[in-house]
């Protein structure tokens, strides 16, 4: 694989989108709509109704992820987007919020196999995460995993948001860990 490239999906790249999910029947399964509509939407709902769906928000320019590009072909997926289009994630009682700050959410990752073991799942979260904070966002989330959950593989894990400067912000009681990281935290490492 050559040099990985990594794009915000805009109503201009929705195509890559259609395409990646025809050549992934896994990530085509899910499409991450599963944090995105309600339970009974989504289980009423076809592996084309997902794609639809998804569609139809990135051509109305909502965000909703970064695709990465090896050679202009689309090989892996993170689903960055405001916690509030995330409906069934708002909902999800395992995991409510921990206050009231406007987030944004990690929600989902998917890597094409040939480039799996490479790192490209903390690649991508690099970029969703700076994308996320190019669109405003102040702080991004996520609920990330013990690292041999097997159902949850697609989610990532603590080590490797915690390698991108996430920090643990899970509250007494919560049954799931709550990582953030802050754009004015991060700003301020950085000098500006």
């Amino acid at each position: 694989m050559s040099e990985i490239e990594f794009r915000s999906l805009t109503p201009e790249r929705s195509s890559d989108l259609v395409t990646f999910s025809a050549q992934h029947g896994k990530f085509r399964y899910c499409l991450c709509m599963r944090w995105r509509m309600t339970s009974t939407a989504y289980q009423r709902s076809t592996k084309e109704d997902r794609i639809a769906e998804l569609n139809r928000l990135v051509c109305s320019g909502t965000p909703i992820g970064v695709l990465a590009y090896s050679d202009g072909e689309p090989v892996g997926w993170c689903s960055v987007a405001p916690m509030e289009t995330y409906g069934a994630l708002e909902r999800y009682r395992a995991l409510p919020r921990i206050d009231d700050q406007p987030v944004w959410s990690v929600a989902c990752f998917f890597v094409d196999r040939r480039v799996r073991k490479t790192g490209l799942m903390l690649g991508l979260l690099r970029p969703a995460v700076d994308y996320a904070f190019s669109k405003g966002a102040g702080i991004v989330e996520r609920h990330p995993v013990e690292q041999y959950a097997r159902l949850y593989r697609y989610m990532g894990g603590v080590d490797m948001f915690q390698s991108a400067g996430f920090r643990d912000t899970t509250t007494s009681g919560q049954s799931r860990r709550v990582m953030r990281i802050d754009r004015s935290a991060l700003d301020s490492e950085k000098g500006i």
